[in-house]
């Protein structure tokens, strides 16, 4: 596995007929819960050539209530049928009192999120029998409560859990940018073998803030710290996200190659 692209709906028939030369696939694993269907069909139908990860949006790790023991079995059935490389899940949470507010809301790097976090990771690792990895997110205001730093709070998880890393550098870029952490300091603070996935996406500047919209390409400043991650943690597989104003296939495929050099180098 090297480079990879997010497979998304609108280009699923040139991609099956163009099969470009890629490591692998990563969708949306909400997208693919039930059971049969078209795009169970097509995703079947990609898994023939290529490995394919799964990517949870909608869970909620650290959500205190309304976390959803049926959601890990529709992901334990997917992970079964489609075998994925990797699944992950968001570091956030997104519920609370029956109500699912569609975001990724970022916790506080505090000993009790850390407690409640980790338990559930240890609950969906035995469901699905395998390891799964957490994702860093973004976030535009620093949550209250916080006893660590953001790396020595991942560091920790993977650390008690078992879990890998799946390190988003756009996400570290934005934060340091949105909320002054240095993203540097919170690559030095994994261990190396933690990260097992990268991802890479664009962002949108919105006055002294970036907003993590995933709609164009890698930021020049995104691509150096990325190359700052390869350095501390050797050539981990790669996604190119693009999941607003969605570009020709052609577009994404362009940015795959540049992570392939970039992991080639």
């Amino acid at each position: 596995m090297s480079a990879g692209i997010g497979l998304r709906a609108v280009h699923c028939r040139k991609f099956l007929e163009a099969r470009p030369a890629l490591g692998w696939v990563e969708v949306h694993s909400e997208n693919y819960f039930g059971a049969g269907g078209y795009d169970r069909h097509v995703l079947g139908r990609v898994r023939r050539d290529y490995a394919v990860s799964l990517h949870g949006v909608g869970l909620g790790l650290g959500s205190a209530s309304d976390f959803s023991a049926t959601h890990v079995a529709r992901l334990a059935d997917l992970a079964a049928w489609i075998e994925p490389v990797f699944v992950s899940e968001h570091l956030c949470w997104g519920a609370a009192q029956g109500r699912h507010f569609n975001d990724l809301l970022p916790l506080p790097h505090s000993r009790e999120a850390l407690d409640l976090v980790a338990k559930r990771i240890e609950l969906m690792q035995d469901a699905l029998r395998r390891t799964i990895l957490v994702e860093n997110i973004s976030a535009y205001v620093e949550p209250e409560g916080s006893e660590m730093q953001e790396g020595e709070f991942l560091a920790e998880l993977a650390r008690r859990t078992g879990c890998g890393v799946l390190l988003d550098v756009n996400n570290l870029y934005v934060n340091q940018v949105n909320l002054k952490r240095e993203a540097l300091q919170t690559i030095s603070a994994l261990p190396a073998a933690c990260v097992k996935e990268i991802h890479l996406a664009g962002h949108l500047p919105r006055g002294e803030l970036l907003i993590d919209h995933h709609g164009d390409r890698v930021a020049g400043p995104v691509w150096r710290l990325y190359e700052a991650a390869l350095e501390r943690f050797g050539p981990v597989p790669t996604l190119i996200e693009w999941d607003t104003d969605i570009p020709p296939l052609e577009v994404l495929l362009e940015e795959a190659t540049k992570a392939r050099d970039a992991l080639a180098a």
